[in-house]
Protein backbone atom coordinates (compact mmCIF):
# COMPACT_ATOMS: atom_id res chain seq x y z
CA UNK A 1 0.00 0.00 0.00
CA UNK A 2 1.23 3.21 -0.73
CA UNK A 3 1.97 5.30 2.07
CA UNK A 4 -0.04 8.69 0.66
CA UNK A 5 -3.97 7.81 1.77
CA UNK A 6 -5.53 9.35 -1.04
CA UNK A 7 -4.34 8.51 -4.69
CA UNK A 8 -6.46 11.92 -6.27
CA UNK A 9 -6.82 15.08 -4.82
CA UNK A 10 -8.78 17.93 -6.68
CA UNK A 11 -9.28 21.25 -4.89
CA UNK A 12 -11.50 23.81 -6.09
CA UNK A 13 -11.10 22.73 -9.89
CA UNK A 14 -13.18 24.56 -12.47
CA UNK A 15 -13.15 24.12 -16.67
CA UNK A 16 -14.27 26.72 -18.48
CA UNK A 17 -15.23 26.75 -21.91
CA UNK A 18 -16.12 30.35 -23.71
CA UNK A 19 -17.96 31.30 -20.54
CA UNK A 20 -19.38 27.80 -20.11
CA UNK A 21 -18.65 25.80 -17.10
CA UNK A 22 -17.82 22.30 -18.21
CA UNK A 23 -16.43 21.53 -14.13
CA UNK A 24 -17.64 23.91 -11.70
CA UNK A 25 -15.47 24.35 -8.03
CA UNK A 26 -15.18 20.70 -8.03
CA UNK A 27 -13.68 19.13 -4.41
CA UNK A 28 -12.63 14.98 -4.77
CA UNK A 29 -10.88 12.48 -3.30
CA UNK A 30 -9.76 9.26 -4.03
CA UNK A 31 -8.40 6.99 -1.81
CA UNK A 32 -5.63 4.66 -2.41
CA UNK A 33 -7.07 0.84 -2.98
CA UNK A 34 -10.42 1.49 -4.12
CA UNK A 35 -12.91 1.79 -6.83
CA UNK A 36 -14.10 5.10 -7.47
CA UNK A 37 -16.56 6.18 -9.88
CA UNK A 38 -18.10 9.52 -11.40
CA UNK A 39 -21.82 8.55 -12.07
CA UNK A 40 -23.99 11.30 -13.78
CA UNK A 41 -25.36 11.77 -17.51
CA UNK A 42 -23.96 12.95 -20.59
CA UNK A 43 -22.70 16.10 -20.34
CA UNK A 44 -21.96 16.08 -16.50
CA UNK A 45 -18.60 16.74 -16.76
CA UNK A 46 -16.95 13.65 -15.70
CA UNK A 47 -15.50 13.21 -19.52
CA UNK A 48 -13.83 16.95 -18.62
CA UNK A 49 -12.91 15.80 -15.42
CA UNK A 50 -11.23 12.48 -16.67
CA UNK A 51 -9.24 14.45 -19.07
CA UNK A 52 -7.56 17.04 -16.22
CA UNK A 53 -6.90 14.57 -14.10
CA UNK A 54 -5.08 12.78 -16.75
CA UNK A 55 -3.03 15.94 -17.78
CA UNK A 56 -4.73 16.47 -20.97
CA UNK A 57 -6.78 19.70 -20.31
CA UNK A 58 -5.61 22.50 -17.86
CA UNK A 59 -7.83 23.70 -15.46
CA UNK A 60 -9.13 27.24 -15.87
CA UNK A 61 -8.61 26.88 -11.59
CA UNK A 62 -7.45 24.89 -8.55
CA UNK A 63 -5.13 22.59 -8.02
CA UNK A 64 -5.14 18.45 -8.98
CA UNK A 65 -2.22 16.23 -7.80
CA UNK A 66 -2.14 12.48 -8.77
CA UNK A 67 -0.16 10.17 -6.23
CA UNK A 68 1.39 13.89 -5.23
CA UNK A 69 2.59 14.82 -9.13
CA UNK A 70 0.96 18.01 -9.88
CA UNK A 71 -1.00 17.96 -12.71
CA UNK A 72 -0.74 18.92 -15.82
CA UNK A 73 2.71 20.22 -14.60
CA UNK A 74 4.20 16.85 -13.65
CA UNK A 75 2.22 14.97 -16.13
CA UNK A 76 5.11 13.30 -17.71
CA UNK A 77 6.28 11.34 -14.40
CA UNK A 78 2.62 10.43 -13.57
CA UNK A 79 1.84 8.94 -16.53
CA UNK A 80 4.65 6.03 -15.80
CA UNK A 81 2.20 4.85 -12.53
CA UNK A 82 -1.33 5.46 -14.40
CA UNK A 83 -3.17 3.95 -17.41
CA UNK A 84 -5.69 5.41 -19.13
CA UNK A 85 -8.20 4.33 -21.18
CA UNK A 86 -10.05 6.74 -23.19
CA UNK A 87 -13.73 6.67 -24.12
CA UNK A 88 -12.96 5.91 -27.90
CA UNK A 89 -11.43 2.95 -28.90
CA UNK A 90 -7.67 5.14 -30.47
CA UNK A 91 -5.54 2.00 -30.77
CA UNK A 92 -4.26 1.60 -34.18
CA UNK A 93 -6.69 -0.59 -36.15
CA UNK A 94 -4.42 -1.59 -38.85
CA UNK A 95 -1.92 -3.04 -36.26
CA UNK A 96 -2.67 -6.75 -34.50
CA UNK A 97 -3.24 -6.92 -31.07
CA UNK A 98 0.38 -7.95 -30.43
CA UNK A 99 1.25 -5.33 -32.03
CA UNK A 100 0.08 -2.63 -30.42
CA UNK A 101 0.74 -3.93 -27.18
CA UNK A 102 3.93 -4.15 -28.38
CA UNK A 103 3.85 -0.52 -29.28
CA UNK A 104 2.29 0.65 -26.44
CA UNK A 105 5.15 -1.15 -24.03
CA UNK A 106 8.07 0.44 -26.37
CA UNK A 107 6.57 3.83 -24.92
CA UNK A 108 6.26 3.16 -21.64
CA UNK A 109 10.41 1.92 -21.59
CA UNK A 110 9.71 -1.95 -21.22
CA UNK A 111 12.17 -4.12 -22.26
CA UNK A 112 12.03 -6.75 -25.13
CA UNK A 113 11.48 -9.87 -22.66
CA UNK A 114 9.10 -7.59 -20.28
CA UNK A 115 7.00 -6.52 -23.04
CA UNK A 116 6.98 -10.56 -24.13
CA UNK A 117 6.39 -11.39 -20.42
CA UNK A 118 3.51 -8.59 -20.17
CA UNK A 119 1.47 -9.16 -23.33
CA UNK A 120 0.86 -13.24 -22.76
CA UNK A 121 0.19 -12.36 -18.97
CA UNK A 122 -2.43 -9.73 -20.40
CA UNK A 123 -3.81 -12.27 -23.71
CA UNK A 124 -4.42 -14.26 -20.75
CA UNK A 125 -6.09 -12.84 -18.22
CA UNK A 126 -8.27 -10.69 -20.52
CA UNK A 127 -9.22 -13.39 -23.02
CA UNK A 128 -7.52 -12.28 -26.03
CA UNK A 129 -5.21 -15.38 -27.03
CA UNK A 130 -6.84 -16.52 -29.90
CA UNK A 131 -7.11 -13.01 -31.44
CA UNK A 132 -3.75 -12.70 -30.92
CA UNK A 133 -2.68 -11.68 -34.67
CA UNK A 134 -5.70 -10.16 -35.80
CA UNK A 135 -6.08 -6.93 -36.62
CA UNK A 136 -7.22 -4.61 -34.11
CA UNK A 137 -9.62 -3.13 -36.93
CA UNK A 138 -11.22 -6.45 -37.15
CA UNK A 139 -12.29 -6.90 -33.54
CA UNK A 140 -15.62 -6.86 -32.11
CA UNK A 141 -16.99 -3.87 -29.73
CA UNK A 142 -15.99 -6.14 -26.74
CA UNK A 143 -12.91 -6.83 -27.31
CA UNK A 144 -11.86 -3.62 -28.61
CA UNK A 145 -12.98 -2.72 -25.18
CA UNK A 146 -10.25 -5.48 -23.89
CA UNK A 147 -7.64 -4.64 -26.02
CA UNK A 148 -7.73 -1.00 -24.92
CA UNK A 149 -7.82 -1.77 -21.24
CA UNK A 150 -4.80 -4.41 -21.84
CA UNK A 151 -2.67 -1.37 -23.36
CA UNK A 152 -3.40 0.55 -20.40
CA UNK A 153 -2.19 -1.77 -18.46
CA UNK A 154 0.99 -2.59 -20.10
CA UNK A 155 3.23 -1.15 -17.55
CA UNK A 156 1.50 -2.06 -14.42
CA UNK A 157 -0.12 1.36 -13.79
CA UNK A 158 -0.97 1.80 -9.82
CA UNK A 159 -3.37 4.12 -11.09
CA UNK A 160 -6.29 3.18 -13.80
CA UNK A 161 -8.50 5.55 -15.07
CA UNK A 162 -11.66 4.59 -17.76
CA UNK A 163 -13.82 6.97 -19.08
CA UNK A 164 -17.31 4.94 -20.03
CA UNK A 165 -15.28 2.15 -20.64
CA UNK A 166 -18.24 -0.39 -21.56
CA UNK A 167 -20.79 2.51 -23.30
CA UNK A 168 -22.20 0.54 -26.56
CA UNK A 169 -21.25 -2.78 -25.38
CA UNK A 170 -23.82 -5.86 -24.21
CA UNK A 171 -24.40 -6.38 -20.81
CA UNK A 172 -22.64 -10.00 -20.50
CA UNK A 173 -19.28 -8.06 -21.80
CA UNK A 174 -20.23 -5.18 -19.41
CA UNK A 175 -20.38 -7.95 -16.31
CA UNK A 176 -17.09 -9.69 -18.00
CA UNK A 177 -15.04 -6.33 -17.79
CA UNK A 178 -16.16 -5.39 -14.27
CA UNK A 179 -15.36 -8.86 -13.41
CA UNK A 180 -12.12 -8.08 -14.86
CA UNK A 181 -12.06 -4.90 -12.71
CA UNK A 182 -12.55 -6.63 -9.63
CA UNK A 183 -9.66 -8.40 -10.28
CA UNK A 184 -7.36 -5.29 -10.78
CA UNK A 185 -8.03 -4.13 -8.01
CA UNK A 186 -7.85 -7.43 -5.44
CA UNK A 187 -3.83 -6.89 -6.90
CA UNK A 188 -3.89 -3.23 -5.31
CA UNK A 189 -4.84 -1.04 -8.39
CA UNK A 190 -6.57 2.24 -7.87
CA UNK A 191 -9.39 2.98 -10.09
CA UNK A 192 -11.01 5.83 -11.58
CA UNK A 193 -13.85 5.14 -13.90
CA UNK A 194 -16.92 7.00 -15.40
CA UNK A 195 -20.20 5.79 -16.24
CA UNK A 196 -23.83 6.41 -16.71
CA UNK A 197 -25.00 2.97 -15.98
CA UNK A 198 -26.46 2.97 -12.74
CA UNK A 199 -26.67 -1.06 -12.15
CA UNK A 200 -22.79 -0.71 -12.70
CA UNK A 201 -21.75 1.84 -10.47
CA UNK A 202 -22.82 -0.53 -7.50
CA UNK A 203 -19.61 -2.60 -7.75
CA UNK A 204 -17.69 0.87 -6.21
CA UNK A 205 -16.65 1.62 -3.26
CA UNK A 206 -17.60 4.87 -3.43
CA UNK A 207 -19.04 7.18 -6.07
CA UNK A 208 -19.67 10.55 -6.79
CA UNK A 209 -23.12 12.23 -8.38
CA UNK A 210 -22.35 14.75 -11.15
CA UNK A 211 -24.79 16.80 -12.67
CA UNK A 212 -24.12 20.60 -14.68
CA UNK A 213 -20.50 20.14 -13.50
CA UNK A 214 -21.06 19.88 -10.04
CA UNK A 215 -20.33 17.39 -7.37
CA UNK A 216 -23.81 16.16 -5.88
CA UNK A 217 -22.28 13.76 -3.20
CA UNK A 218 -20.00 11.01 -2.28
CA UNK A 219 -20.76 8.16 -0.72
CA UNK A 220 -20.63 4.19 -1.22
CA UNK A 221 -23.70 3.33 -2.74
CA UNK A 222 -25.55 2.72 0.19
CA UNK A 223 -24.79 5.87 2.09
CA UNK A 224 -26.18 7.77 -1.20
CA UNK A 225 -29.26 5.83 -1.47
CA UNK A 226 -29.67 6.57 2.58
CA UNK A 227 -28.87 10.49 2.17
CA UNK A 228 -32.13 10.49 0.19
CA UNK A 229 -34.58 9.51 3.48
CA UNK A 230 -32.03 10.28 5.90
CA UNK A 231 -31.39 6.68 6.60
CA UNK A 232 -33.08 3.12 5.60
CA UNK A 233 -37.07 2.79 4.52
CA UNK A 234 -38.64 0.23 6.19
CA UNK A 235 -42.91 -0.72 4.93
CA UNK A 236 -44.75 -3.15 7.69
CA UNK A 237 -47.77 -4.03 7.16
CA UNK A 238 -49.59 -3.60 10.18
CA UNK A 239 -53.33 -4.23 11.83
CA UNK A 240 -54.58 -3.71 14.77
CA UNK A 241 -56.76 -0.62 16.45
CA UNK A 242 -55.51 2.62 16.96
CA UNK A 243 -52.92 4.46 15.54
CA UNK A 244 -49.27 2.23 15.09
CA UNK A 245 -47.10 5.54 14.26
CA UNK A 246 -47.44 7.16 18.33
CA UNK A 247 -46.30 3.05 18.88
CA UNK A 248 -42.84 3.87 17.19
CA UNK A 249 -42.97 7.65 16.34
CA UNK A 250 -40.34 8.36 19.88
CA UNK A 251 -38.24 5.18 19.14
CA UNK A 252 -34.61 6.73 19.16
CA UNK A 253 -33.65 4.99 15.62
CA UNK A 254 -37.22 6.74 13.98
CA UNK A 255 -36.22 9.27 11.31
CA UNK A 256 -39.78 9.69 10.16
CA UNK A 257 -42.78 7.77 10.15
CA UNK A 258 -46.01 7.55 8.38
CA UNK A 259 -49.04 5.09 8.34
CA UNK A 260 -51.40 4.88 5.17
CA UNK A 261 -53.64 1.90 4.29
CA UNK A 262 -52.31 -0.74 6.79
CA UNK A 263 -49.00 -0.04 5.24
CA UNK A 264 -46.62 1.62 8.10
CA UNK A 265 -43.17 3.45 6.43
CA UNK A 266 -40.69 3.95 8.55
CA UNK A 267 -37.06 5.56 8.25
CA UNK A 268 -34.52 3.93 10.94
CA UNK A 269 -31.17 4.73 11.00
CA UNK A 270 -30.08 1.01 9.96
CA UNK A 271 -32.53 -1.76 8.53
CA UNK A 272 -30.58 -4.67 9.54
CA UNK A 273 -30.07 -3.52 13.14
CA UNK A 274 -33.28 -1.50 14.01
CA UNK A 275 -35.80 -3.68 12.08
CA UNK A 276 -36.42 -6.66 14.82
CA UNK A 277 -36.45 -4.07 17.61
CA UNK A 278 -39.56 -1.99 15.58
CA UNK A 279 -41.16 -5.26 15.26
CA UNK A 280 -41.21 -5.99 18.99
CA UNK A 281 -42.17 -2.75 19.68
CA UNK A 282 -45.23 -2.82 17.57
CA UNK A 283 -46.22 -6.32 18.99
CA UNK A 284 -45.69 -5.24 22.49
CA UNK A 285 -48.43 -2.30 21.94
CA UNK A 286 -50.98 -4.62 20.56
CA UNK A 287 -50.34 -4.57 16.86
CA UNK A 288 -49.78 -7.73 14.84
CA UNK A 289 -47.13 -7.28 12.12
CA UNK A 290 -48.09 -9.15 9.02
CA UNK A 291 -45.13 -8.61 6.82
CA UNK A 292 -41.43 -6.18 7.13
CA UNK A 293 -39.63 -5.17 4.19
CA UNK A 294 -37.17 -2.62 3.53
CA UNK A 295 -37.55 -0.41 0.62
CA UNK A 296 -34.73 -1.07 -1.54
CA UNK A 297 -33.94 2.18 -3.46
CA UNK A 298 -32.37 1.77 -6.69
CA UNK A 299 -28.87 4.26 -7.57
CA UNK A 300 -31.43 5.86 -10.35
CA UNK A 301 -33.83 6.49 -7.82
CA UNK A 302 -31.47 8.47 -5.52
CA UNK A 303 -29.54 10.10 -8.46
CA UNK A 304 -33.01 11.45 -9.64
CA UNK A 305 -34.34 12.82 -6.13
CA UNK A 306 -30.67 14.16 -5.40
CA UNK A 307 -30.26 16.49 -8.72
CA UNK A 308 -34.27 17.67 -8.15
CA UNK A 309 -32.84 18.64 -4.38
CA UNK A 310 -29.92 20.41 -6.06
CA UNK A 311 -31.47 22.11 -9.11
CA UNK A 312 -34.36 24.42 -9.65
Amino acid sequence: MDKLMQAIVLRDVTKTFKGFKAVDSLNLEVKVGEIFGLLGPNGAGKTTTIRMICGLMEPTRGEIRVFGYQMPKERFKAIRIMGYMAQRFSLYEDLTVIENLNFYGALYGLSREERESRIKELLEFLELSHVANRLAGKLSGGMKQRLALAAALIHKPKLLILDEPTAGVDPPIRRAFWRYLRELNKEGVTILVTTHYMDEAENCDRLGLMSRGRLLAVGSPRELKRLVYGGDLLELAVQGVGNPVSAVKGLPYVRSVDFNNGKLRVVVDDAEVNMVSLVNRLVEEGFKVTSAVQVNLSLEDAFIKLVEAHEP
